[in-house]
């Protein structure tokens, strides 16, 4: 896989303005074209070095052209099945399913459903929009422009930001928790989240052929740590809790935890595509679904049922809850105490198995950061994503002290966008594309991209249902107090978009024509 993801655009010797993402204009005007930027020639000097790097790829969000393409193969297919399960076998994710009986008071077996059937959606939400990629050969912020038009898909575009780096922010606090953790205390949460920072700052920067050769072994220790895990702390796990409250109170916090459950995998539908940009053009659809399908619902599944062990350990294991007190990390670490020494050395590789987590994460932040406009655009991709390490690196140092509270938060708030913007697309898909497909060579051709008023009031629309039906702790909307305080955003909000989206696109098809 490293060797087929060759970059064409390395070694060129372009000035930074050009060579990190340099635009195909030859379908535009030369009005649309992107200006070049005198830039200081020791900062061209350095850029072209470090863009000449072994591995390093170099290109931006120019779309990749068919001819530059990797051949079809099977260890290619595999590669990226392995990603998305290395990537999410990772103890933050593992942590959302302490929410289940922690926070929400359901037994194990409802805890379990919800986390498997929401995973599963969120999962294939994700893997629909992983489709868009090997037929573009775009991004997925780029493919975005065709179904919400170049102005307003820059909405979706930071909202994807700031949704990688919040995540990523929060794996840094647990991995800094658990290291913190299996010292005793002697090393700090805040040496932990540098080190992590660090290790996926070094692997992100190269790019893509990097990181698919770490994960691609990655996963390793991590489901060998997990596996010791399960057989040391699995005999605490109490199978047969209860959910706790009445019927409309248990209903309720069913259908929270089942959307928290349903956010995490779906928060990759915004970077999907970005993975499959180098597969051939001619390759099916349903391949890649399955393929980003399988890794994504394989992992969370995984992950989530050993957090969810472990939260209904808590009432009847001392040791855990005073370690759960502390912090998550912690919690993960006192389950592997029977081991002693071994069991410290399996807490440090499953804190270090978020580095995997965060390095997707950080490459298509650093992407998007390109797609927000023609000066973004000039600055290359290495230099965004070391922007986005340090402010995940500060953020995750200022809030390290507060997981829970920017967890239970944060997921369901920037979980909620996610889902708008797919029904957005599939009504589009589906209505109005059906067997038209798209010119992706005009990917930044105002004059063939659609308006996108039509998307942009849909989504606000979805917005605004989210508002009347969230469930959080500094806001509670009069349709989740009707709904027995359940947190119903997401769907009302998928109700409000998939209703009005089809109407305004026709009207914006008859009047305006694209």
């Amino acid at each position: 896989m490293a060797d087929a993801l060759k970059d064409p655009e390395k070694g060129t010797g372009t000035a930074v303005a050009t060579s990190a993402s340099s635009e195909d204009v030859s379908s535009v005007s030369p009005v649309a074209a992107t200006p070049r930027y005198r830039v200081p020639n020791s900062l061209r000097k350095a850029n072209d070095w470090i863009e000449g790097l072994a591995g390093f790829e170099a290109r931006g969000i120019k779309r990749v052209e068919p001819d530059e393409r990797q051949p079809a193969s099977t260890s290619a297919d595999l590669q990226v099945a392995l990603m998305w399960f290395s990537a999410n076998i990772t103890v933050n994710n593992l942590a959302v399913g302490l929410f289940g009986p922690y926070l929400f008071g359901l037994g194990f077996l409802d805890s379990a459903m919800c986390a498997v059937f929401g995973g599963f959606l969120g999962s294939s939400s994700t893997a629909y929009m992983s489709v868009w990629g090997p037929i573009s050969g775009n991004r997925t912020m780029v493919v975005m422009r065709y179904f919400m038009g170049y102005w307003p898909s820059k909405i979706p575009c930071f909202l994807n930001i700031v949704l990688m780096v919040g995540y990523i922010t929060i794996s840094y606090i647990i991995a800094g928790q658990m290291m913190s953790a299996v010292s005793g205390g002697e090393m700090t949460i805040a040496v932990g989240i540098v080190v992590s920072a660090v290790v996926c700052w070094v692997v992100a920067v190269f790019g893509m052929a990097v990181f698919h050769q770490y994960e691609r072994f990655s996963w390793i220790p991590q489901i060998l740590a997990l596996f010791v895990l399960i057989g040391c702390a699995g005999p605490y796990f109490d199978l047969t809790t209860e959910s706790v409250g009445d019927t409309t109170t248990i209903n309720a916090n069913r259908l929270s935890f089942f959307s928290l459950c349903l956010y995490v995998p779906n928060s990759w539908a915004g970077a999907s595509s970005d993975f499959f940009v180098y597969f051939p053009e001619e390759t099916k659809r349903r391949k890649v679904f399955l393929l980003t399908l399988t890794g994504l619902w394989s992992s969370f599944t995984l992950v989530y049922l050993i957090g969810i062990g472990l939260a209904t350990g808590l009432a009847t294991h001392t040791a855990w809850a005073d370690a759960n007190a502390i912090s998550a990390g912690a919690l993960v670490v006192a389950g592997f105490e029977p081991l002693q020494g071994f069991g410290r050395f399996c807490s440090v590789i499953v804190a270090l198995g978020i580095i995997a987590n965060s390095i997707p994460g950080t490459y298509s932040g650093a992407l998007g950061c390109q797609v927000l406009g023609r000066y973004p655009k000039a600055v290359p991709r290495w230099v965004w994503t070391t922007v986005l390490i340090v402010i995940e690196l500060v953020l995750a140092l200022a809030g390290r002290e507060h997981l829970y509270v920017i967890f239970s938060n944060f997921l369901a708030l920037m979980g909620y966008w996610v889902e708008f913007m797919i029904c957005i697309v599939f009504e589009e898909h589906v209505f109005f594309r059906r067997g038209k497909g798209f010119d992706w060579a005009r990917w930044e051709d105002k004059s063939y991209l659609p308006v996108g008023w039509a998307a942009l009031t849909s989504f606000l629309l979805g917005w605004l249902g989210a508002v009347m039906g969230m469930f959080q702790i500094w806001y509670v909307g009069p349709l989740a107090v009707l709904s027995g305080y359940a947190d119903v955003g997401v769907w009302v909000g998928c109700g409000f978009a998939l209703i009005t989206f089809p109407p305004l696109r026709w009207l914006e098809l008859r009047f305006i024509g694209r």
